[in-house]
Formats: structure tokens, C-alpha cells, sequence
């Protein structure tokens, strides 16, 4: 169980070694703006909406920088992590947030990443090292304070 730990903090501590060191050429460079496109607002009912998200423990997706820090950082894990799928690599990264709000063992949530995201070549999750560097990632850049 100590290793685990001991796994998890070296992790974090790669993170944020990491997180530290995001750009090369032309990282300092605006980012483009996305088109903007009219939207109609969705009726919602009770228990429906951003509110009730958040309230399950499922924080807002990363936006802007932060969002390009999370896929980077996941890439640089192993890049069949995101594989191409942006979108579904924040989402896991979201539900894992909802699972560790009432989850604190480290253990059990390096477990719960490890079954959360798989690849083409990790159905069954990229192990217990990899998993920790996730969770890491998971926690600096969509629900810090979990």
C-alpha cells in the first residue's frame, strides 16, 4: 500500500514538473478563436442542467488553457490515452472527478482510472503507474480540489 502512495506522490510530483513545462515554438502564441455559433438554450427540468452536475461532483470541462494542458500532459503519458478523442478523454477525466468526490483512498482511485480510461492497446488500462500519472493530471487540471 505504501508503494502505491509512494507511486502516486512521485506522480504528482512528474506532473507538476510537467505541467510547468508546456510550450516550445510558438507556445506563447494567441490561440485561435473558435467560430461562434448562435445556440438556443435547452429546457431543462429538475435535476437537469450545469447545477445538478456540478452538485454530483462532476466539475465544468476545462476551457482554454487549461483544457490544452490536461490533453497535452495525457499525451505525454502515453499518447493512446487521448488517441484523437479529446472530447472523450475530458469526459473521463470529468467522471472521475464525480467518483473520487466521495472517494479518498488514493489506492481505489488509482483503481477507478485504471478501469476509466483504456485504449485500442489497454483494454483493461494502461497500469498502476500510468493510472497514478492520470489521476495526477485528472486532479491539477479539472478538479483540484478533490
Amino acid at each position: 500500500m505504501r508503494t502505491h502512495q509512494a507511486a502516486l506522490l512521485s506522480a504528482a510530483a512528474a506532473l507538476l514538473a510537467l505541467a510547468g513545462c508546456t510550450g516550445g515554438p510558438g507556445a506563447d502564441a494567441e490561440p485561435t478563436p473558435a467560430a461562434s455559433t448562435p445556440t438556443t438554450p435547452a429546457v431543462t427540468g429538475p435535476g437537469t442542467g450545469p447545477g445538478a452536475t456540478q452538485a454530483s461532483g462532476i466539475p465544468p470541462e476545462p476551457t482554454g488553457e487549461k483544457r490544452v494542458i490536461y490533453l497535452a500532459t495525457l499525451g505525454g503519458i502515453d499518447p493512446e490515452i487521448v488517441n484523437g478523442q479529446d472530447d472523450q478523454a475530458i469526459s473521463r477525466g470529468r467522471d472521475q472527478c464525480g467518483a473520487m468526490k466521495d472517494e479518498k483512498d488514493p489506492t481505489k482511485r488509482v483503481a477507478q482510472v485504471e478501469q476509466r480510461f483504456t485504449g485500442p492497446n489497454h483494454p483493461s488500462g494502461f497500469g498502476p503507474t500510468k493510472s497514478a500519472l492520470i489521476l495526477a493530471t485528472v486532479q491539477a487540471n479539472i478538479c483540484p480540489t478533490y
